[in-house]
Parts: structure tokens; sequence; C-alpha cells
């Protein structure tokens, strides 16, 4: 049985009081791909929206609030760079105004059409809630039915308190795509809010009209103020050597090709290797460490090819990197971040141990991290196991390194409905790192020699560890307030 699928307007209809919403606009963004271009239009036509997203503000309770509401007729609820515009636009305008902030959810995730830009763009919504919440204001979520993928992995993760409607497909991964990827199907049932309100995952399940009354509880408790007469404000606008990328991704997946160990080997001193989380959850796809890089001391977080021989990520691993950014924060020194993995697991486990919320959650902290902070992408990118260590003061790239959505076969999956367009989809996605430099989602790409195994490894891993030690300590000469500001504009412009 499927849940209750409402438009945006309606749900919004059902929610404020009554006639007090006004939309927020942003110019839009019109694709130079024509096919793309006609699929917009299409669904405008449908929706009588610009996006995805519809955002403003309205009363609920007499209290003013700002709203972010997905719309899934509009190409599957997808996210790209209009959509993030205006859910990014919206945050800030509540967290300026000091207003609470309530986010209804209902996407397929983020939009396969725009590849790993827009991918990307799920950083810089997750740290503007991140800094919404950290400013002492309210961010209440509400999952609709479905919300998957990016979405759930970033903003749709971070309320203060989560609810979601009766029945609602909740998970990392789509059904669809989930059978193509690993030829199985999620046992029915796993995905569902109910179940995962019973594993502590959801606060609540609640049907849209109650949910008012809910909303209304929660920011009455949490000391909102109500409102006098509305007063209207001005609008404000939110303001290398390259590789086939299908033979990059090809590269990443070979067992010989050097990763976290042989890097901390080659490049680190004084190395200690922690034992996981430390309440009793490991994952040997995750390590971490306190060492000194190139005699620079910090701590090391990464994914482990070797120890977990390409097995995805686990919700465990994500705490256990946490483990290392609460540590870097404690004694202040930075944290250099290792990504390399074909992506997270993509089991019933994993779905019931909150990972979409783990990779929020580590993403966040990471982002937010007061300490300076280097990522490397060494190999693979897969998804959102790579995107949760990838925010960084400065972002790196191995010259076949490569972050995507989802590896190329289960993007072709979603576009194509098979795995068969895996090749195209790897060049269409913009995921290597020639791509990732140019469109300033990493800010070095270090070259790779072309043979990776004996001395080739060797080199290759002083060449990362010289350009690794470099912006480190670029970053230590730079004062604490600058740094941190040069890092807030650098996600805004990331994708771009």
């Amino acid at each position: 049985m499927g849940s209750e699928r409402i438009g945006a307007h309606d749900f919004v209809e059902r929610v404020v009081d009554p006639g007090s919403f006004i939309a927020w606009h942003l110019p839009a963004r019109e694709p130079e791909d024509p096919a793309y271009a006609a699929e917009l239009a299409a669904a405008r036509d449908k929706t009588g929206l610009d996006e995805s997203v519809l955002t403003g503000e309205a009363t609920l309770d007499g209290r003013r609030v700002a709203l972010v509401v997905g719309e899934f007729r509009f190409l599957g609820g997808s996210i790209g760079h209009a959509a993030s515009d205006l859910i990014l636009n919206a945050v800030d305008r509540a967290s300026a105004e000091r207003i609470p902030l309530l986010a209804a959810p209902c996407s397929g995730g983020t939009r396969m059409q725009e590849g790993t830009a827009a991918f990307v763009q799920m950083v810089k919504i997750g740290q503007a809630v991140q800094a919404h919440r950290h400013a002492g204001l309210v961010y209440l979520v509400h999952l609709r039915h479905p919300t998957t993928g990016g979405v759930l992995a970033s903003w749709g993760s971070l309320g203060q308190y989560t609810t979601a409607e009766p029945n609602a497909l909740i998970g990392f991964l789509g059904p669809r795509a989930q059978e193509a990827i690993t030829g199985e199907m999620i046992p029915e049932g796993i995905q569902r809010a109910e179940n995962l309100q019973q594993r502590g995952i959801l606060d609540a399940v609640v049907p849209v009209d109650e949910l008012r009354a809910v909303w209304a509880t929660l920011l009455s408790a949490a000391g909102a103020p109500r409102v006098g007469p509305r007063v209207v404000r001005r609008e404000q606008a939110h303001l290398v050597v390259e590789a086939d990328p299908w033979a990059s991704v090809q590269a990443t997946r070979s067992s010989e090709r050097p990763g976290l160990v042989d890097l901390a080997h080659f490049e680190c001193t004084d190395m200690v290797w922690f034992s996981g989380t430390g309440d009793g959850q490991v994952d040997p796809a995750v390590r971490v460490g306190l060492a000194k890089f190139r005699d620079i001391p910090c701590v090391l977080v990464g994914h482990d090819r070797s120890a977990s021989h390409g097995e995805p990520l686990s919700p465990a691993g994500l705490r256990l990197a946490r483990r290392g950014f609460r540590l870097a924060d404690e004694l202040r020194i930075p944290v250099v971040s290792i990504i390399d993995t074909p992506g997270a697991a993509l089991t019933q486990q994993a779905e019931e141990m909150a990972l979409a919320g783990e990779i929020a959650r580590t993403l966040g902290w990471l982002a937010d991290l007061r300490v300076p902070t280097v990522s490397l992408i060494l190999g693979q990118g897969g998804g959102g196991a790579a995107l949760a260590m990838l925010p960084a003061d400065r972002m790196l790239c191995a010259g076949k390194g490569w972050l995507a959505p989802l590896a190329p076969e289960g993007a072709s999956a979603i576009v194509h409905r098979n795995g068969d367009m895996a090749a195209e989809m790897s060049r269409r996605q913009r995921l290597a790192a020639h791509d990732l430099a140019r469109d300033g989602v990493v800010d070095e790409v270090v070259t790779e020699p072309d043979d990776m195994t004996g001395e080739g490894a060797e080199t290759f891993c002083h060449s990362v560890g010289e350009a690794v030690a470099h912006h480190l300590h670029e970053l230590l000469d730079m004062p604490d307030d600058e740094r941190l500001a040069h890092r807030r504009e650098r996600f805004r412009s990331m994708g771009r």
C-alpha cells in the first residue's frame, strides 16, 4: 500500500495558517542541453512550479516560519542547481531573520541530468542547515513519500525533531536503483516510516492533517514567538591532464592501487590507529588514527581499501570517522580526510541503523570543524559515503580519482533502467578529476604515474604527501576566522 502523495501547494495549505503563505522566488536557470530544457519545461507545465521545491514564509499557529517543501511531480523531486539555490536561499533567510525553518522533502535524490555538480550542492545545504541550528534556531523535518538519496543523506536527516507521513518510503537508495546495483530487493517494509520510527530513526509518524498541531506544539515548546502584523521585506537573491572517465573508474577498482594504509606508511610517522568507535562498533572500511603527516600533527580519517577488500561503508564507519573529528577538535589539530570507497552499504541493517542520517551528521561535523581540514579523493568516490568525507578547507583529487552520486552502473540504471550505459554515464556525470577541477569541486589534481605498483606507488604517495602538506602549512598560517570565512565561501561556490 502506498502513502498519500500530495503536491507542494496542497501540503502548505493543509499545514500553515490560512492565507499566510508567501512564496520566495529566484531567477530560473536554463540548461544548455535542449533535451533537459524540454524536460524542465514539461515539469513546469505539469506542476505550476519553477522547480522541484516550493520555498517561502508563512505563519503557523501565529508564529512566523520559513518553509522548504518538495514536489515529487517535478522530475521526481530531484535536486539540481536551481532547486538547491532555492533551498539555500530559504535557509539563509530563515537564519538571517531568526525564524524557525520547516522542511518537508519529497524527492528521489539529486538530479542525474546535472551529475556530480548537482550532487555536491548537498554539501552547502547541509552546512547552511548546521549553521542555522548552531545559531540556536529551530529546524524541523517532515519526510514525505518518497524521500531517498542525497536529500535524505543531507538536509533531510538533520532535523532537531523528525517526523514522516504514514507508510512513506524513506531510504538511502530507492528500490529500483538498489536492485540494479546489488541484484537484490531490500525486504518490503524495511524502508517504510513505521519501521524507521520503531528503530528510533524517526521521532514520530504523523498524517499531514495532524502535522500542524505537532509542529505548533514543538514551536511553542522551543519558544518561537507569535508575530503581529506582517511586514513585507525586500526579496533577496542568493546570490589538468584529461583521462577517460570510465577508464579512471576501472583503474581505481584495481586491487593493486595504493590506498590509505600505503599513504600512511610512506608519509606518516608516530602513527596510532584507533580500533573502533569507542562504544562497541567497528567497520573495516574506515580507519582513524593520530599521526604526524610530514611532521604536522593531525588526525587521519579515511576509507581503507586494504582491510575492507572494497566492501561498502556502514553506519559504524561514519560514527568512527566522527570520533576522529571530535578528537581533532579537542586537540586543535588538523584533519586529513581520505576518500576511497565504492559507496555506502545497501542493506537492511544499514537502513535500520540510520545510514542516511549518519552520512548527514558526518558531513556536517567535518564541514563545521574549526580546525584546518584537507580532503583527498584518493580513488573511488562513490555516493554519500564519499560526500561525507569531502567538505574541507582544501579538497584534492588523484589524477584518476572520481566523485559521483552513484557509481556509473547505478546512474545508468536510474536513467536508462539498466546498467549497460555505465561508460556513457561516467562521461555525462562529469565525475573525473579534470571535471571536478573545472567545476570548482577540487582545488588541485595530483598527477598519477602510469604504473601504480612498486616504485610507482611510492612515488605517487610522495606526490600526494607533498600536496597535502603544502595545503596544511598554508592553512595553519591563516587566522582561524579568515580560514573559516574562506571555507564558507568555498562551499557556496562548489560545483559552480
